[in-house]
């Protein structure tokens, strides 16, 4: 090797540790956009989910004391009837945060919708499901995202407990078909 030329190879490894570095950022963050957009699907799927358990919960009150549930666990054995009611199959983890820990919004103590915990900024801003409402679309954090029973009592798409199709699709599930881990 002539004097002077080890200095290119060296300045060509460089180059190249630099380039894999770039590549391998650019790598990471499509995997935690895609990530988080996946994480999205499921807080929308499960939000609704509980916005309808409210629903069910609300109108299966007899007529004169319509009423709100104190707490989420009584989604689960509402124990207002002779038999036991569940509204709700079990309280869900919030995916963004990963814990069963919820927002809440509450009006006179009851709860009337929750949210999550996150504030992770939403990717999609557009075909949001109405129990998020119409400012939904504006929201800067997903804890914005207040899911409510939404204004129609109609029954629901699906079976309470049923996941979005978009979410069994991102979980590898067959539509129709309920996640049992967790």
């Amino acid at each position: 090797m002539r004097r002077g030329e080890g200095g290119y190879t060296y300045l060509l490894v460089l180059f190249l540790v630099a380039g894999v570095g770039l590549l391998m950022a650019g790598t990471g963050q499509t995997w935690q956009a895609r990530a988080q957009r996946e994480k999205e699907a499921e807080l929308l799927a499960v939000g609704v989910e509980m916005a309808r358990a409210l629903r069910h919960y609300h109108d299966a009150s007899p007529e004169a004391a319509k009423t709100w549930p104190a707490d989420l666990a009584v989604l689960l054995d509402d124990r207002r009837f002779p038999t036991p009611v569940r509204h709700l199959r079990r309280i869900y983890r919030d995916p963004m945060t990963g814990r069963a820990e919820w927002g809440l919004a509450r009006e006179d103590g009851r709860i009337v919708g929750i949210h999550s915990l996150s504030d992770a900024v939403p990717f999609r801003r557009a075909d949001l499901p109405p129990e998020l409402g119409e400012s939904a679309a504006e929201a800067k954090t997903v804890r914005e995202w207040v899911f409510r029973p939404s204004a129609s009592a109609a029954a629901p798409a699906r079976p309470i407990g049923a996941l979005a199709p978009d979410v069994q699709q991102a979980r590898g599930a067959r539509p129709g078909v309920f996640d049992h881990d967790d």
